[in-house]
């Protein structure tokens, strides 16, 4: 009587399987990561002017945004004032830097005039937001655009992002990103367009 010993499986299954991860992964790897301005390295300006949606000269569309504090803002009520609609998020760190600075260079320097910075977070939840404002101690105002009904008017990527609004309710200029030298020009260009307003 012969003993017959158990065929070993064929690692052929094993090998298929291996296959179908490593594909898996590839186009895991190729798909679109979002190119948010939290990845290192300057955008390419081509890139971040088709992702604008809305240049100078054009009217700025209208939105009606839920505040931190529970009120609401509509761009239409604004008009006869200067609005920077500032786009940011928790997460970006040029948008929690260009933030350290609104206090005192925008916010206090432009008080008591026809101007409202209007900061609207982008596409995170109120939670977020609050837990962002006890770190920070910000007091100021704030948007809460989770479902980035506003953001998308204006781009489709790439924050943070600057729309200086005239008191007629058109675009003056757009920014992306942060760098000193581009905010310091941005509060020139905030001081020239109150001055045609006042």
């Amino acid at each position: 009587m012969t003993i017959r010993k158990p065929r070993r499986k064929s690692n052929r299954q094993l090998w298929i399987m291996l296959a179908l991860i490593v594909v898996v992964i590839a186009i895991i790897a190729l798909l679109p990561s979002g190119g948010e301005t939290a990845e290192p390295g300057p955008k390419p300006e081509n890139e971040i002017e088709a992702s604008t949606l809305v240049k100078a000269g054009d009217p700025a569309p209208d939105f009606t945004v839920g505040m931190f504090d529970g009120s609401q803002v509509s761009l239409a009520d604004l008009r006869g004032k200067v609005v920077l609609l500032n786009f940011w998020a928790t997460w970006c760190p040029p948008c929690r830097e260009e933030l350290t600075h609104v206090q005192t260079q925008i916010i206090d320097r432009f008080a008591g005039r026809p101007f409202v910075f209007l900061p609207v977070s982008r596409g995170e939840s109120r939670a977020d937001v609050a837990a962002f404002r006890e770190k920070t101690g910000y007091a100021f105002p704030m948007g809460l655009d989770s479902t980035r009904t506003v953001y998308d008017r204006y781009a489709s990527n790439y924050i943070p992002r600057n729309f200086l609004i005239d008191a007629d309710g058109r675009i003056v200029t757009a920014t992306t990103g942060f760098e000193q030298a581009e905010f310091e020009e941005l509060i020139r260009t905030i001081e020239a367009t109150l001055a045609k307003t006042e």
